[in-house]
């Protein structure tokens, strides 16, 4: 059954083979026998639906789903909604984090039994699985190169084991988070364990959650900087509407979210 999928933004995980679409429906169609849209950020439902209405005009069924609207994702088909080499090996979070949907989306952390290969791991909390899950994960890994575990790793959980099994593995990038103040001291400490490369240890970092000051933001970034991570700061979006950031905010995440100028910027300091 062919089917299209249709996103309302593109995004670095959007597919792209050739029944992908990003916004309206082209002037040439391919024929389907579905068109599903798909919606991601609960600030793109009203697009979706409108979407909805849109390829409706031109195919008898039309379906709409996805995170924002809380569809069930309880197995992962490589490619379909998610690129290729993407994969999912567990869904949901036993965390309670203030600032995060997947326990309320999701529920607790439950693992896939016959999970997809690929390079790019996105569960939301790996390391919260039993040991035979990882190690099956870690199994299949050692197949894969340019090794990405981009849903990231809790840097709670960074134990001596774990730094064994990833260092048997292709390693590209992997992401840790500092997402409050608190959260440092775990950064450290999982940084030194790790002993990787900066470039390879990526960290998110929520920006302005519960109206925290500009110039608290910029010292956990530093924070994170000196810990030997490279930040990945997101502003903040509540989960019901869309925040537009004032320039100063924007500027901030824009300057940390390019690797070139925060090196540059670090490097000028130490002239």
């Amino acid at each position: 059954m062919k089917i299209i999928r249709v996103f309302p933004r593109r995004t670095s995980m959007t597919p792209t083979d050739a029944y992908v679409f990003v916004g309206n429906p082209p002037l040439i169609r391919p024929r389907a026998d579905e068109v599903h849209v798909s919606v991601a950020f609960t600030w793109d439902i009203d697009e979706a639906f409108r979407l909805v209405d849109a390829w409706g005009q031109h195919y008898s069924k039309v379906a709409i789903g996805g995170p924002a609207l809380g569809t069930p994702c309880n197995q992962h088909t490589a490619g379909e909604y998610i690129k290729q080499g993407v994969t999912f090996t567990s869904r949901g979070c036993n965390n309670h984090c203030p600032w995060c949907l997947v326990p309320e989306r999701e529920g607790k952390l439950r693992t896939i039994e016959h999970f997809a290969e690929g390079n790019v791991v996105q569960d939301n909390n790996l390391l919260q699985a039993d040991h035979r899950h990882i190690k099956r994960v870690f199994e299949m890994l050692k197949t894969q190169h340019l090794v990405s575990f981009t849903g990231g790793l809790d840097a709670r959980l960074i134990t001596d084991a774990v730094v064994d099994d990833l260092r048997n593995l292709s390693v590209y990038q992997l992401f840790l988070a500092c997402d409050s103040k608190g959260a440092i001291k775990a950064l450290r400490q999982a940084v030194a364990k790790l002993a990787m490369r900066r470039d390879q240890m990526r960290c998110y970092v929520l920006l302005c959650f519960e109206n925290e000051s500009l110039s608290d933001a910029e010292a956990r970034l530093e924070d994170v900087w000196s810990a030997g991570c490279l930040p990945f700061p997101q502003l903040y979006q509540p989960p019901d509407h869309w925040i537009t950031y004032e320039k100063p905010w924007r500027d901030l995440a824009r300057r940390w979210a390019r690797p070139a100028i925060t090196k540059a910027i670090h490097k000028a300091q130490q002239v």
